[in-house]
């Protein structure tokens, strides 16, 4: 039997967390799209934080629900960003390049290093990136 665990943290101004933990499958991706699906249809959410460090198992399923969030916050010039993948996780994404290799973090920290750098370029009034 597939499990999933959810857990969605307090958004921080327009960064949304959300740990994933267990396995991302034909049996549980729903309960994801399902848990992602009003944080992608706030327009205040424009950066989602996908922290993966509990995920052992992803399928095609999986990733589809990974890119339909992506695309989603793409709509608004948003990003979906991958923290803390374990190495079967990160080779499915290296395998089917269903996540740019920029936005997966080894850690919250540094995703949340990365998103104060766009941040204060937007800021600065240099926001290309």
């Amino acid at each position: 039997m597939s499990t999933l665990n959810i857990r969605i943290d307090p958004a921080r101004r327009d960064v949304q967390t959300v740990a994933v933990g267990g396995r991302l499958d034909t049996h549980t991706y729903l309960q994801l799209d399902e848990a992602l699906a009003p944080l992608l249809e706030d327009p205040a959410i424009l950066s989602l934080v996908l922290d993966l460090h509990g995920l052992e198992y992803i399928s095609s399923a999986g990733v589809r629900s990974i890119f339909r969030a992506r695309k989603a916050l793409a709509g608004r010039a948003g990003r979906v960003l991958v923290v803390n993948p374990q190495p079967q996780i990160q080779k499915v994404f290296d395998l089917v390049k269903a996540v740019p290799l920029h936005e997966i973090f080894s850690s919250a920290a540094e995703a949340d290093a990365y998103l104060d750098a766009m941040q204060r370029k937007v800021l600065d009034g240099d926001d290309d990136a």
